[in-house]
């Protein structure tokens, strides 16, 4: 929080990232909040697009059948490509995250709205499911054979024991590495965004508002058009760093 004396200039740059009860009262965790709701929104979103917007399965798509059929076949192609065929029979679980995440992104652009992928308890829920399926899967369908991962073949004998432990930690460390990813790019645009519209008022406050108001404005629009690029490459990262970790469970070996 920061005031300036004498102006009434007040800003919270985390003000944004508050839950609260969409009724009033203490927040439990079966309370509707802004969080809840604006995941709502999103998900309502994505069934308008894919149900509502490809219904009638156009030869010619309309624009929204475009955008429903780009996204699968981004989607579809990327898992392919990171993770093989084998991989396709996840594309729906893969597909669903990378449809969250994007939706939310950018649904947590508009003006009073709220972004769930800002919170660490959101993308670390999303990040630990990744991280618990792939591994579970790596086991099924490899067996103790899903180990290899962690064996480094193809280095000195002498060092294969210390690679192995770096490379168990490193597996550890991937939902942490993961779900901060996303919260903090999401987190730091948005704070950064509530910072210089802070300043914007000033030109009714003080003779220096007359220059600091329109640097603040274009400030604005710079990094509001820099989040919407964030918001999508950030989905994207997120998704093809669970199609790495998919492969790595179906083809463990180095």
């Amino acid at each position: 929080m920061a005031e300036e004396a004498g102006t009434g200039l007040v800003f919270h740059p985390m003000e944004p990232f508050k839950i609260h009860s969409l009724f009033g009262g203490e927040v439990h965790w079966y309370t509707p909040t802004n969080a809840t709701l604006w995941m709502f929104i999103g998900i309502l979103a994505i069934s308008l697009l894919f149900i509502v917007g490809t219904r009638g399965r156009a030869i010619v798509p309309s624009r929204v059948q475009s955008v429903a059929e780009l996204a699968y076949g981004f989607v579809h192609k990327m898992v392919e490509d990171v993770a093989g065929k084998d991989g396709l029979k996840y594309f729906p679980y893969i597909f669903t995250l990378f449809l969250f995440i994007v939706f939310a992104n950018f649904l947590g652009l508009i003006p009073m709205a709220f972004t769930p992928t800002s919170h660490i308890a959101v993308t670390g829920l999303m990040a630990m499911a990744v991280f618990i399926s792939v591994t579970v899967l790596g086991f099924m369908k490899n067996g103790a054979g899903f180990l290899g991962l962690f064996w480094v073949s193809s280095a000195p004998l002498a060092l294969r024991p210390l690679l192995a432990v770096i490379e168990v930690i490193s597996y550890f460390v991937r939902p942490v590495s993961h779900s901060i990813r996303l919260a903090g790019n999401m987190m730091a645009g948005h704070a950064v965004m509530e910072v210089f519209a802070a300043f914007a008022p000033l030109i009714l406050f003080s003779a220096i508002g007359i220059a600091v108001t329109p640097l603040s404005v274009l400030a604005i629009v710079a990094m509001y058009a820099l989040e919407m690029l964030v918001a999508f490459v950030q989905a994207y990262v997120f998704t093809i760093l669970t199609c790495v970790y998919l492969k790595d469970a179906l083809h463990p070996g180095h």
